[in-house]
């Protein structure tokens, strides 16, 4: 850790003193404000450069997330990992890099944790340690506190990109054929249901918002988070729903599969659920099952072959049901599976679309698979009652 000269500890001490000021005159101040009040109150020897990048400190430490904001206004960051009081790793462009930057104290960070939780109105604490949060842009947040975290408090910070990324953006980045994107394009528009599996940081949500884009506006959508992400503005009649955590007295909690079987209740024409983890993947697939076509969901796995394992022991694990049975369930109402990839350069892409159905197990057709450079096509879609229904209408 660099030893901070003389200069800087005069600066920081400037800070501290101007910090304490504003607050004790209980005003909100804009960044011109504070700039004019820096420059008005500066100390002897500082320019105005250092002027504005003092106001631009304090702007940001008592209005937005301090020392993280620099990080959240780079565009080309991808996530923000802080791991206690250890430097700052940012991911720029697919690379890792551990910055100069770190917390000084834990109230320090602490602070910007209740600032982060408090927006969304969560709440995360030593009894509930465990938090996923959003900032006003979409970007999602996960925080761990100790004792989970032993070097904590932990905070991982995936960035909402604004440059929503399109099935033709896949196409013009060649990470589908043209092919593949008209073939997607009217699964959506045809109302099959689609999985989107793959492991962490892999592009699902991301991949999902493309897909969703082809939704006709029209249709009555309704989507479920944890924390809501998924934005579809060309959707009018959009219903947004969020779990909501426990109180401190362990009431007040709304989790996934309630919010599921409500959704069941508000005439959807599809159901749309971020990501299946537990007891939400059989009202998911139920809903698939019963009148609900083209719904979406996304989950992790290494394969869409292992997504179907992953969600028979979802269902398994929270209802007493014969395996044969959750297998005609999962192969009867699941049409499509895609799979996503991130290579180790940081690169993510389009591993597989695979048609699924059922005839005493599992029959997964890959319709296109990845060759390395992009999906190239595999068999043809063999299911075709639903694409007939509508290109007849």
């Amino acid at each position: 850790m660099a030893i901070q000269t003389n200069t800087e500890q005069t600066i920081k001490g400037f800070e501290i003193e101007l910090k304490q000021q504003i607050i004790n005159m209980s005003a909100r101040l804009t960044l011109s404000e504070l700039r004019s009040y820096v420059y008005e109150n500066k100390l002897k020897g500082i320019g105005l450069m250092t002027c504005h990048q003092i106001a631009l400190n304090l702007y940001n430490d008592m209005y937005r997330f301090g020392l993280i904001q620099k990080y959240l206004d780079d565009p080309y960051i991808n996530e923000i990992m802080i791991n206690g009081l250890s430097n700052i790793i940012i991911e720029k462009q697919g690379e890792l890099t551990i910055t100069e930057d770190r917390f000084s104290s834990d109230e320090q960070l602490n602070n910007i944790i209740q600032k982060i939780v408090s927006s969304v109105n969560r709440r995360v604490n030593a009894s509930n340690p465990i938090v996923d949060a959003r900032l006003e842009d979409g970007s999602r947040v996960n925080i761990v506190l100790k004792p989970v975290a032993v070097n904590g408090p932990i905070v991982t910070i995936r960035k909402f990109k604004n440059n929503r990324m399109t099935l033709e953006h896949y196409a013009e980045d060649g990470l589908i054929s043209h092919e593949a994107k008209v073939l997607l394009e009217k699964l959506i528009q045809y109302k099959y249901n689609i999985f989107v599996s793959g492991g962490t940081s892999s592009g699902k949500t991301t991949f999902l918002n493309a897909l969703a884009e082809h939704i006709p506006i029209t249709e009555r959508i309704i989507t479920i988070e944890d924390a809501a992400e998924l934005k579809l503005p060309g959707i009018t009649n959009l219903v947004t729903l969020e779990t909501k955590h426990e109180n401190l007295d362990g009431k007040g909690g709304i989790k996934m599969d309630q919010l599921i079987k409500t959704a069941l209740r508000m005439r959807p024409d599809r159901i749309i659920v971020g990501e299946v983890r537990g007891a939400e993947a059989l009202d998911m697939i139920h809903a698939m099952n019963t009148g609900h076509d083209g719904s979406l969901s996304t989950g992790h796995a290494n394969s869409s072959k292992d997504m179907l394992s992953r969600l028979e022991l979802m269902i398994l694990s929270n209802m007493e049901l014969p395996l044969l049975s959750v297998k005609k369930l999962l192969g009867n109402s699941i049409d499509i599976l895609i799979h996503l990839e991130r290579h180790i350069n940081g690169k993510r892409y389009i591993k597989s679309i695979n048609e699924l159905s059922y005839d005493d197990d599992y029959n997964l057709r890959v319709l296109f698979h990845n060759d390395g450079t992009t999906l190239i096509k595999g068999e043809e879609l063999s299911n075709r009652s639903k694409w007939l229904k509508y290109e007849t209408v």
